[in-house]
Order: C-alpha cells, then structure tokens, then sequence
C-alpha cells in the first residue's frame, strides 16, 4: 500500500488519542482492579489472577497477524472497531466472572477464561491496528509527538478510570464492581467508535511495472523480513525483557498494598491512579524536553538516552519499594509509587517515539506487521512477567510465612531486569559486526 497522500492533522491525532484512552480505560480495570478482588477479597492465590492475565497475554502472540492483515488489506479502522467492541464485551464478562467466583469458583473461573481470551483478542486487533495507522498516516516529523500525545491521553484514561472507580467502589460490592466495569466499557467502547469513524486516509494499492496489482506479501515471508532487520530485533529483544519487569511489579502493587499497608479496595486503586499520574508525568516531561538533550544519530537518537535514564530511575524505585515491603506502614508509598510511575512514563514514551519511527522508516505497507511483532513481545512478556511476579509472591510467602519478604525479593529482581533492559537498549543501534566481519575465504577471494 502507498502511503496517504494528506497526513493526519493534529486534531485527528487527538482522535486517535481518545481510542487509545478508551482502550487503556478498559484494560487498567481487568488488570488492576479484579487482580486484586480476587487476591484480597476473595482469598484466592495470586497464580489464578496472574495466569488469568497471562492468558489474555499470549493470545497476543497473535498480534503479527492483525498487523498483517491490516497490511494486507489496507483498512485499519475495521479492526479497531471490531476489536474495541470484543474487548469491551471480554471486559464486562470479567467482571462478572469474578463476582461469580464469590459463589462458584468453578463457573467464574470458566467464565474468566472466556472473557480474558476475548480481551486478548480485543487488544490485538485494536492495539496493533492503531499503531499501524498512526505509523502509516501521521507525517514522519510528526511520528514522535503524536506517539507521545495518544500514549499520554491513554495514561490520562488510566488515571480518570481508576481515580473514578476508586471512588464508586468505595464501600465494596459485587454488584458496584459489576455495574462501575459495565459503565466503563460501554462508554469506552461508544467513544473509541465515534473518535476513529472517518479518520483514516484512503491508501492506493501497489501495483507493478505491467500495471497490476501487487499481491500482498505472505505472512510468514513477512515476518521473516521484518525479524531479519537488526535494529528491528534488537528492539523487540529490548521491549521484552523491559516489560518482565514493568508487568511483573504492575500486577502486583494493589495487592502489595492490601496485604503489607492493610489498604482497602478504594484506597489501594487510588494507588494506581497515583501511578499511573506519575507515568503521565514523566510522558508529557520527556515529550517536552526530549528535544533539548541527546544527538539525533542513529535510529534512537535522542529518545535512547530517555530509554535508558527512564529504565535507571525505574531500578531505583523498585529498590524503594523493596525497602518499603520491609518498613512497612510508615514509609511514604505513595512518593515510591509516584517515583516508579514517572520512571516508567519517561522510557516508555521515548520507546514508543523510537518503535513509530523504526516501524515507518522504510515504508513499503509494513508498519502493521513491525508493531505486531513489538506488540507480541511485549505481550508475551507482561504475560509471563505478571504470571512469574505473582508466582513468585506465592512461593516466597510459603517459605516466609510473610508478605513482606516476598514483596522485596519480588521487586529487587524486577530492578535487575530494568538495569539488564538499560544496557540493551544501548546496543539498539550499535554496528552489527556480523555484517561487517570478514571471513579467511573472503579474504583469499578478494586477494585473488
């Protein structure tokens, strides 16, 4: 597909903006909120929650295809709404799943299974599909900014949702939760609908020297192609070990706070507002200042020496709240909290700039199948890292007898793999030596 020939302006990237807000407003409730219902209110070990989360993980493996798809059949709207719609439905089934785990476990696990299959797909299709269609019909000088911009507005749905949620679910009931997660995704999935209808830019189809038409690329010569490209997989190597870590402490918090701040329901998802108003910070302070430090150089530029500060401060307030699991009440957990939210927004919205401007470098109709790769990765690693954090937390509190041990233990490690996905993220653009390296039989060749 060519590309559009008017890009976006700056009021339909705000468009854009408000279904990525609508997303993340459906998506910050099933993984926050009934994360720690089930855990606190209902008793149940940590793993139920974690591998329910990791399901709707690992159905985004499935991500290169959506990306491709759109590729392929140039139309990305479609598959935003449509995945918008089965990930609103995914939502409000959750919901309900968890209020029917108080009576039946069996059935609300069944039930859960069902609706986080459907998140899963909901986000692939919907997710991937956005970022393709910023990435193909956002101007190149423009890409960073307007990345910032809806990553920011969807941290801002973070914070509205949880702030407003935390506020409704306060006294705690079944019904209150069922009725404030049915709210939240019709009205996420009315907005996302009306935001996106009519945005997108026609795109004329390839065609040949003959005149005809070029038939898309297979999927798997695609994904071979898109794997091949070393910045491209060093990148991808990048997003999923920082992502262990992000998802690995970000499932767990409300429960941290549950079991060693004795915090109720209310008082704990305002915790995650907090959070989630630290990343939005740190996102709208590196969308403003990036420009004025760093070099341009090289596929990252500027934006690597936010990546690696971001994963820096992110190792340092995991530390803080390892040592906050040991204190206990008493120590400020709202300025940690506060801390890692800024860290992780100032890195993330760097490494968004940086995936945007890798994944329509080379044009060519292969934005969607790039995001669907980096969008995989990092979906198979919040899915593994939210599973491996809350199992962690079971296994150390059965040796401990203790929350609070198995807490610090649990966010030392997520700070190792922040300081590990620092040192990748130099190597992004490093030279790639196995193309430069030159072998005895080149040698003897080229000697003779």
């Amino acid at each position: 597909m060519s590309p559009t020939a008017r890009p976006l302006s700056w009021i339909e990237i705000v468009r854009l903006g408000m279904v990525q807000a609508s997303f993340g407003a459906i998506v910050v409730l099933m993984t926050s909120t009934l994360n720690r219902v089930m855990i606190v209110e209902l008793a149940l070990a940590a793993m139920l929650p974690g591998a329910l989360v990791g399901l709707h993980y690992a159905i985004q493996i499935s991500r290169p295809r959506w990306g491709h798809g759109s590729d392929a059949g140039g139309r990305r709207t479609p598959w935003i709404i449509g995945g918008m719609a089965v990930l609103a439905l995914g939502g409000l089934l959750a919901a309900l799943a968890t209020a029917l785990m108080a009576s039946s476990s069996l059935g609300g696990i069944a039930l859960a299974l069902l609706a986080y299959t459907l998140i899963g797909v909901g986000v692939g299709a919907a997710g991937t599909s956005l970022l393709a269609l910023l990435a193909t019909d956002v101007a190149p000088e423009r890409r960073a900014p307007a990345s910032a911009l809806t990553w920011i507005m969807m941290i801002a749905g973070f914070v509205i949702t949880t702030a407003v949620a935390g506020q409704l679910l306060d006294p705690f009931s079944m019904r209150q939760l069922v009725l404030v997660c049915a709210g939240v995704c019709a009205i996420a999935f009315i907005i996302s609908a009306l935001a996106v209808w009519g945005v997108e830019r026609p795109r004329e189809q390839a065609v040949n020297a003959d005149g005809d038409i070029e038939p898309p690329t297979p999927f798997f010569e695609a994904l071979k192609d898109a794997w091949a490209d070393t910045k491209a997989r060093r990148f991808t190597i990048f997003v999923f070990v920082a992502m262990v870590a992000y998802s690995a402490s970000d499932l767990i918090l409300e429960p941290f706070a549950g079991l060693v701040f004795g915090l109720e329901v209310g008082p704990s998802t305002t915790l995650a507002s907090m959070q989630q108003s630290g990343v939005l910070i740190g996102m709208i302070a590196v969308a403003l200042l990036g420009n004025r430090f760093g070099s341009d150089e090289g596929g990252f530029g500027r934006r690597q020496t936010w990546v690696v500060g971001g994963c820096v401060a992110a190792t340092l307030a995991l530390l803080s709240l390892a040592v906050a699991s040991l204190v206990g009440p008493g120590f400020p957990l709202e300025v940690a909290v506060f801390c890692l939210g800024l860290a992780t927004g100032g890195f993330a919205v760097a490494a968004i700039g940086a995936m945007m401007g890798l994944a329509g470098a080379d044009g060519g109709g292969r934005e969607g199948m790039r995001i669907g790769l980096w969008g995989a990765a990092q979906a198979i690693a919040f899915g593994l890292g939210g599973f491996l954090g809350a199992a962690a937390i079971d296994a150390a509190r059965a040796i401990f007898a203790d929350a609070a041990p198995a807490f610090a233990i649990v966010f030392a490690v997520d700070a190792a793999l922040f300081l590990y996905a620092a040192h990748l993220a130099l190597r992004v653009d490093a030279p790639d030596k196995s193309k430069t390296k030159v072998t005895p039989k080149q040698l003897v060749e080229s000697a003779s």
